[in-house]
């Protein structure tokens, strides 16, 4: 159910805005973004996990609060985002 550390990495490359860029909010939403992916994997074949379901609902919580944060502050990061990632929205 969680990321590998080298898909972690790759996810930092790709998202990060400078080399080692941990912290900014579009590798954040990226990362998280994998881990929901891999949680809803795991949630079609095992549908009574409930307490996996409450982690997905927490992390697409957090991944909304990211997301509304980028959009306050600029807007074309956030649709560059939104894009990138393929999310609905």
């Amino acid at each position: 159910m969680s990321i590998t550390p080298e898909r972690k990495q790759e996810l930092i490359k790709e998202y990060g805005l400078q080399e080692g860029d941990t912290g900014s909010p579009e590798v954040q939403i990226a990362i998280i973004t994998e881990r929901v992916k891999n949680l809803t994997e795991h949630l079609k074949e095992h549908h009574k996990d409930v307490h996996s379901r409450r982690g997905l609902l927490m992390l697409v919580a957090q991944r909304r609060s990211l997301l509304d944060y980028v959009r306050r502050k600029e807007e074309a990061r956030y649709r560059s985002l939104i894009s990138r990632l393929e999310l609905r929205r």
